[in-house]
């Protein structure tokens, strides 16, 4: 890879800039000949009132905004057009470029908000005039990716789905982050009740691979290898809504417990099953308002699953207290009747038949089983041997 070291003025790269507000990313600048977000390219993350502004703030102290990076991306047939990609350095040039053109405002000295046009002229040159370090790269495809994950390792990380998008950046990924990297899309809000964002992380569109590839037995990174070049997204975004879809459609109600879960996986296992969803939704709310139940992301696939593995929901178990009351009473009555104090032994025709258990190795059980209406309070306790515990489960 060749590279050479460039000096540019904040006037020349805002030269033709142009943000598209809608998806949220700086398109051009350079006159036309710089694109600042290519495929490969996180999307713009910066428009927090923090970010930005701390870019604007260093500019006008003088502080080095560090160096950039561009992709020299001319063909060698038309060395008259030159033409180039960001590749480290979107975020700050977007920043500045939004900012001189009065899409958002700093405050100044004074606590006063000010955006571009209304600084002082000399403040406004010392940006325009400031100079910017560049280095223009030029190399193969691997060898440009390879930099661009080395590069971006300080800063703010990308994430591993962002590092994925420029590893196999082509139209596939284009199409693929207009629908899922959107935050205008209209599905949002609904996407947001049953996966985690945001969308300008691509966390959408993380979702969406790993639950199409799920169902084809491909991680997320076989996936987008086998369709790089694909021309439409329509499987991955069909296969997408189909999930969101039949969760909206089993479950009535929204709890903020189900954002995050492995819908996909739950999918694939469930969907043939028929499903009522007044039942489901009586049966979830009597779920949420049992003080036994302690994870409450667990209730869906129990639910889903016919109410069987109740480990899903980590029922509160027995306190120290409430066992060794127990354990205590079953031991005087045991060693009384010369018997074990493990019920189930005491039952038995083995060499346990009389024995009697120290109170380590053994586990308090619901005489009644708590999914078939028992409580966990000490009249529904009493003491296994962890051999017969395990083997009762909900029996």
């Amino acid at each position: 890879m060749k590279t050479r070291l460039k000096t540019y003025k904040v006037s020349e790269i805002v030269d033709g800039f142009v943000y598209n507000e809608l998806e949220g990313k700086g398109l051009f600048g350079l006159s036309g000949k710089l694109t600042i977000q290519p495929e490969y390219q996180r999307n713009y993350i910066y428009a927090d009132g923090k970010k930005d502004v701390a870019v604007i703030a260093s500019i006008l102290k003088s502080y080095p905004l560090g160096l950039i990076y561009f992709n020299d991306v001319s063909t060698d047939n038309d060395l008259s057009k030159d033409k180039y990609e960001v590749l480290d350095g979107q975020q700050r040039i977007t920043s500045i470029g939004r900012f001189t053109t009065g899409k958002f405002a700093i405050k100044d000295e004074n606590g006063l908000e000010q955006n571009f046009n209304s600084l002082p002229i000399e403040s406004q040159n010392k940006i325009m005039d400031s100079e910017l370090l560049v280095y223009h790269c030029k190399g193969e495809e691997a060898e440009i990716k390879e930099w661009f994950k080395t590069i971006n390792l300080a800063g703010v990380p990308l994430n591993d789905q962002e590092l994925l998008n420029a590893i196999y950046s082509g139209p596939f990924v284009t199409l693929a982050k207009a629908e899922f990297s959107n935050s205008q899309n209209s599905n949002v809000q609904k996407w947001s009740a049953y996966t985690n964002g945001p969308a300008n992380r691509q966390k959408f569109l993380e979702t969406a691979l790993k639950w199409v590839g799920f169902s084809k037995k491909q991680t997320i990174d076989g996936y987008m290898a086998e369709h790089r070049h694909d021309t439409n997204i329509n499987e991955l975004k069909t296969y997408f809504n189909t999930v969101i879809d039949w969760v909206s459609g089993v479950f009535i109600d929204v709890e903020k417990e189900m954002c995050g879960l492995e819908w996909g996986q739950l999918y694939e296992e469930y969907n043939k099953t028929p499903y009522n969803p007044a039942e489901v939704s009586k049966k979830i709310q009597e779920l949420y308002g049992d003080v036994y139940v302690k994870n409450r992301r667990g209730i869906f696939e129990y639910v889903l699953g016919g109410s069987q593995n109740t480990k899903l929901l980590e029922v509160r178990v027995f306190d120290e207290a409430t066992k060794q009351a127990v354990y205590k009473r079953q031991t005087a009555e045991a060693k009384e009747e010369n018997t074990s104090n493990c019920p189930l032994c005491a039952v038995g025709h083995d060499s346990n038949k009389t024995k009697i258990w120290e109170l380590k190795e053994m586990d308090a059980d619901h005489v009644a089983a708590w999914s078939k209406g028992g409580a966990t309070d000490i009249k529904n306790c009493q003491m296994l041997c962890r051999t017969h515990n395990q083997a009762k489960g909900n029996k």
